[in-house]
């Protein structure tokens, strides 16, 4: 079991707080996917649990352990960095066994690892080659390989894929989702790239200034968001948000229209996905500013009672910038928060 339990984290850089009481549990074997921008202190945390930096206050425990006072190699860990670190003396199978010899396992045992995680990693070919001849790609995979031949209890990785290019990202998030759930290690994942957590993870922890904001699936961080900050910053376009002012019996006017919404007796924020929405005879007037053909589908940005809004249509239909349209929004998918605490109103 390696079950991962965060207990009120803090950490302080002098006067700069870079986490604030970070509490988190990752299931055994789970993919957790910690997301946000940069300086929210994900890689921060991320270190924490791996030994490299400690905690101001706060627990770490690891498979029932309490490991916040252990050494990064006692801990049962491997990770993954950024910039690969693969070592460009040593062959592939040299940069994959080099944690096991430095533990003196036996060659036969070395070499049954460092085969089995490089068949994983496809790059059994590759064994006896210098760094120097691979591609990035390829030293990525060497990375994983040789995190995973250490058969730790936890996977650390941060940013692993941010040096490779958009085709060979697709690529290996695909392969490192497959290889891990086979593997059954429990997995953290720093990144800035909510396509990456959407498609990586089995829950997303969503940070901002030293905080989780939310911590869950994908889909529903997507379609729940906790807070404004989560629906401005996962989606792409992200969701749009229009005032909302009470119009009594638990309606709400929202430029002009009204709405079912929450009971609530003040001013709230309307929320609502791009692709949510639709041209129809009854809805939101809107006033194209810019439309964006984007193959399948069309980008339109528009501007809704003095609010800027964008909307993914139909590729097929014809609008253009002048026009007026009007939207309706898929009111089920509508979300209402609040704006003195910016968080979700049910």
């Amino acid at each position: 079991m390696a079950e991962i339990q965060i207990r009120n984290v803090a950490k302080t850089f002098g006067a700069y707080q870079a986490l604030q009481d970070i509490n988190l549990t990752i299931a055994d074997r789970e993919f957790m996917v910690l997301l946000g921008a940069s300086g929210c202190g994900k890689t921060t945390l991320l270190r924490i649990v791996a030994g490299l930096e400690t905690a101001t206050t706060g627990e770490v425990w690891i498979g029932g352990r309490r490991v916040d006072h252990l050494p990064a190699k006692d801990r049962g860990i491997a990770m993954v960095f950024q910039n690969y670190a693969v070592f460009p003396h040593l062959t592939v199978f040299g940069n994959i066994g080099f944690g096991l010899r430095m533990q003196k396992l036996p060659d036969a045992e070395v070499k049954r690892r460092v085969e089995r995680t490089a068949s994983l990693m496809h790059i059994e070919q590759l064994l006896k080659r210098y760094s120097g001849e691979l591609s990035g790609g390829q030293r990525q995979r060497v990375a994983v390989a040789r995190a995973l031949a250490m058969e730790p209890d936890v996977i650390l990785m941060d940013e692993p894929l941010s040096n490779l290019d958009a085709l060979l990202r697709l690529e290996m998030r695909a392969e490192l989702k497959g290889v891990l759930a086979e593997s059954e290690t429990t997995a953290i994942y720093v990144t800035h790239d909510q396509v990456e957590a959407m498609s990586l993870a089995d829950r997303i922890s969503v940070m901002h200034q030293g905080m989780i904001v939310q911590a869950a699936s994908p889909i529903e961080v997507y379609r729940n968001p906790a807070a404004e900050f989560v629906a401005g910053f996962i989606g792409n376009p992200p969701m749009n948000f229009l005032p909302a002012t009470p119009a009594g019996n638990a309606k709400w006017t929202v430029a002009g229209q009204q709405f079912d919404g929450p009971d609530k007796g003040k001013a709230l924020q309307f929320a609502i996905r791009p692709e949510d929405m639709r041209i129809a005879d009854h809805g939101l007037s809107a006033v194209v500013k810019v439309v964006e053909p984007l193959g399948a589908h069309l980008l339109i940005t528009c501007e809704v009672d003095g609010t800027m809004l964008r909307a993914v249509l139909d590729s097929d239909l014809t609008v253009s910038a002048g026009d007026t349209i009007t939207l309706a929004p898929q009111v089920d998918r509508v979300r209402w928060f609040d704006p003195d605490s910016t968080l979700a109103v049910a």
